[in-house]
């Protein structure tokens, strides 16, 4: 059995356009039912939201189910920080794709690039006999072709990084610069400011040099507008919603529809 092809990184060097949805509802059973939605990639989230190891496990878990249905969501984990022993740790779980916050530097991010993957381009344990990834050696050749297949994606969203973004794109080993839109907005002085311009043309320019440099551009937009307009400007990888989000906003409208109802038409007593 050959160790599978890594289909988001495959995307992205092809310069596809990727679609993901943000996974923070830390649930296995939800996160099955979103990959049968068909989102081109889902990002379970360990740093903002209550997962850990075994969380994340089972939601690979519930995400790779689906697959049994057609789906061909491709799972990415965010990390909490970007240390070497959690990448081996949720690379031997099976994660392909990695994304890492607060990357500020080169120097980190090629500190990244070498936790990623197995001697000699890089430093991560050779575990693989006990690990999820290689299906407990039932991928024989695992080891050998595991390097080819993990993808590092790191995140941008602070000023020092932005000065430093051509420099962190060229990073070998980098597959894609991530602009965090959020803590970016609030390094630059404009706290939950999203669209101030200064804001909006610091993305613009980001996603331009991340490009330049040959590697994929991401980025999250909580509305139609801004997915479109980032999509545009050639961001390769783009999350379009998030799911405590999509579930808090339905299940607001629901209830508004009936809290507005006479008590006689919601079923209440005539009496």
């Amino acid at each position: 059995m050959q160790t599978p092809q890594n289909p988001f990184k495959l995307a992205m060097q092809q310069g596809r356009s990727q679609i993901g949805l943000w996974v923070g509802l830390a649930d296995a059973y939800c996160a099955e039912i979103l990959a049968g939605t068909g989102y081109d990639w889902l990002l379970v989230d360990g740093e903002h939201a209550p997962n850990d190891v075994r969380n994340v496990l089972a939601q690979l878990q519930g995400i790779a189910s689906a697959a049994s249905a057609g789906s061909t969501s491709h799972p990415i984990v965010r990390l909490p920080v970007g240390q070497t022993s959690l990448i081996k740790q949720y690379l031997d779980l099976g994660a392909q794709t990695l994304l890492v916050p607060m990357v500020d530097t080169a120097e980190q991010a090629a500190e990244l690039a070498q936790a990623m993957r197995y001697p000699p381009e890089g430093i991560r344990g050779m575990g693989a006999g006990l690990a999820r990834a290689s299906r407990w050696q039932r991928y024989p050749n695992y080891i050998h072709e595991a390097n080819g297949q993990v993808c590092l994606l790191v995140q941008a969203e602070t000023v020092e990084a932005m000065q430093n973004l051509d420099a962190i794109a060229a990073t070998p080993g980098v597959d894609g610069v991530f602009i965090g839109p959020a803590d970016l907005s609030a390094s630059m002085g404009f706290p939950g400011q999203l669209s101030h311009p200064e804001v909006v043309a610091a993305i613009e320019d980001g996603i331009a040099r991340i490009l330049r440099a040959g590697k994929a551009p991401g980025i999250l937009a909580t509305t139609e507008a801004q997915a479109k307009k980032w999509l545009d400007a050639g961001a390769l990888f783009v999350a379009v919603g998030i799911d405590t989000a999509l579930l808090t906003r339905a299940a607001s409208e629901l209830l508004a529809k009936f809290k507005t109802l006479p008590e006689a038409a919601r079923g209440g007593s005539t009496y």
